[in-house]
């Protein structure tokens, strides 16, 4: 795609939302305040508004590879800090898709340059779980179930901070794990009961 190309959809794109609505850019002018704060992979191939069918200033989006949340990174714990604690988002999803690079990458024993320290968080993740991940016999299925346990493990990473703990304390915030399939297009809710791993983990990383 040319560049020029991107100014052009950009100038129909306005043209087509003031046709809809000419107070459109004034009221998104005025402020945001999203329910949910969507953690997710930055593959080109999945969009979070779209997947999810909302509208600007509906979703707080934070993007990396692999959707990885490490305590280290200074970029995704200033978006968690923000979200809970200034826009006062009530929900927490990290979503991972199937057939991810990141993860497919990290599965295998090859020397990566610069992402070597942030795959190895995935790697982490199969170290952690390699006992039920070896028994499965069918790559494939080995590393989609990887998938879902890096979307597990990251969901903990949320609910060992400190400002997830305080809102959990000053109200009703919920952390969701899950998955978009990208051949189907669906979105899977891995139903896992966060309150309980919260529970699970005070004892170590409780902050009060």
């Amino acid at each position: 795609m040319k560049i020029q190309k991107i100014f052009e959809n950009n100038k129909q794109w306005v043209q087509n939302q003031l046709a809809i609505d000419k107070d459109y850019f004034k009221n998104l002018s005025k402020g945001q305040s999203p329910e949910i704060l969507y953690i997710g992979c930055a593959d080109s191939r999945v969009t979070a508004e779209e997947l999810m069918g909302v509208g600007p200033g509906e979703a707080f989006v934070h993007r990396n590879i692999a959707n990885m949340v490490p305590n280290t990174d200074l970029s995704a714990m200033s978006v968690i800090d923000y979200a809970l604690t200034h826009l006062k988002v009530n929900h927490v999803v990290v979503c991972r898709h199937y057939y991810c690079g990141g993860v497919k990458a990290a599965m295998q024993s090859e020397d990566l340059g610069i992402l070597n320290p942030w795959l190895r968080n995935i790697r982490d993740v199969y170290r952690i779980h390699r006992k039920e991940l070896n028994a499965i016999e069918n790559e494939d299925e080995r590393y989609k179930r990887l998938v879902e346990l890096n979307v597990q493990e990251q969901c903990v990473n949320v609910i060992k901070t400190s400002q997830y703990q305080k809102a959990f304390a000053d109200r009703n915030v919920t952390v969701h794990g899950w998955v978009f399939d990208i051949h189907s297009g669906k979105l899977i809710d891995l139903k896992i009961n966060f309150e309980d791993k919260l529970k699970d983990i005070q004892e170590i990383y409780r902050i009060s």
